[in-house]
């Protein structure tokens, strides 16, 4: 829902834009907290600095709607709605996770929630999210995807295949590039030919909307833009959002080759604290308000972790389910 008198989100969706940001943020601190402590061994990709992409997107999108992420995507799973019980469950490799244990962070699956795939592969999110589209405009369903990927998929064979399918057959497709300036150890401009990605899209016959990332009414705004195209038929669309990411490419790097100067300055202007006081000075929720949602998700937050960390392992008959068919039914 819109304000038609300002063009923002009414109050509701402004606050559960803050709502997703906060569990985002402090679902990541409690991750490096346990990686750091030695509680949970775990391979482990940060998406701080990186919330507001997810949060702005998810509240333009439906239940039903679906998303493609990739192993950067925590913050993606959790603004779509995936369980935090279940998500950490999975991260800790137990038999009440969204993949019985057997995914781990790197392929989290949960399509109660519309989380279809988390991939491990880059650039893979795109070409499996127009199969989904596809299969929604064939039953016409009116559900729309969302392929998240970083920067440096776009260089990818797999990005300008998915671009020009979707644009040929108008899929109702969203590709939301999370531009945080670096693929893996290397800055964008080293490896990328164009200035912005979003200019890809003019060679697929796509709108291409460069945004910024951290900015949720922004963001906010592309996302509602391209999403009721595509629901609406007018088919896909390119979304750059700019952003930073707060830590090396994953859990242990030294992040040595990112611009000390550059990283204090995007960290100073965290956007999770930004946001959270300009609700506050334009009258949109109380101290108390948010306060209270901070702290309702450090209760759940903990929890889920306690009750994954007491679950038990899969059994090692797992090894031999989801691999093969067992029952092959008669030609």
């Amino acid at each position: 829902m819109t304000d038609s008198t300002t063009g923002q989100p009414d109050k509701a969706v402004l606050i559960d834009m803050y709502s997703k940001m906060s569990l985002i943020k402090q679902n990541d601190e409690h991750a490096r907290k346990l990686l750091m402590s030695g509680r949970l061994p775990m391979i482990y990709y940060s998406p701080r600095g990186q919330e507001v992409i997810p949060s702005a997107v998810s509240v333009n999108l439906n239940q039903d709607d679906y998303i493609c992420t990739i192993y950067r995507g925590t913050h993606d799973m959790l603004a779509k709605g995936v369980p935090l019980d279940a998500l950490w469950a999975e991260l800790a490799g137990r038999a009440t996770g969204t993949c019985k244990g057997k995914g781990g962070p790197m392929h989290i699956t949960h399509p109660e929630s519309g989380c279809m795939i988390t991939t491990g592969i880059v650039g893979s999110s795109m070409p499996i999210a127009n199969g989904l589209a596809l299969a929604s405009q064939v039953k016409g369903d009116g559900k729309v995807t969302v392929a998240y990927f970083g920067d440096a998929a776009s260089n990818i064979g797999a990005f300008h295949e998915a671009l020009n399918m979707a644009s040929v057959w108008k899929l109702p497709v969203v590709f939301v590039c999370q531009n945080n300036r670096f693929g893996e150890h290397t800055r964008f401009e080293k490896a990328t030919a164009v200035g912005k990605v979003s200019d890809r899209a003019a060679s697929y016959s796509m709108p291409g909307i460069h945004v910024d990332g951290n900015d949720p009414l922004a963001m906010h705004a592309a996302a509602k833009e391209a999403i009721d195209r595509a629901r609406n038929g007018g088919g896909p669309t390119l979304i750059e959002a700019m952003t930073f990411r707060f830590y090396g490419h994953v859990f242990g790097d030294a992040d040595g080759y990112m611009d000390k100067a550059e990283k204090e300055a995007a960290m100073a202007a965290d956007p999770v604290p930004r946001y959270r006081q300009w609700l506050i000075d334009q009258g949109h929720a109380s101290e108390a308000d948010l306060g209270a949602i901070d702290a309702g998700h450090e209760v759940n937050i903990k929890s889920a972790i306690d009750k994954a960390l007491d679950a038990p392992w899969p059994d090692v008959s797992e090894l031999y389910k989801d691999v093969f068919i067992n029952d092959l039914a008669a030609v």
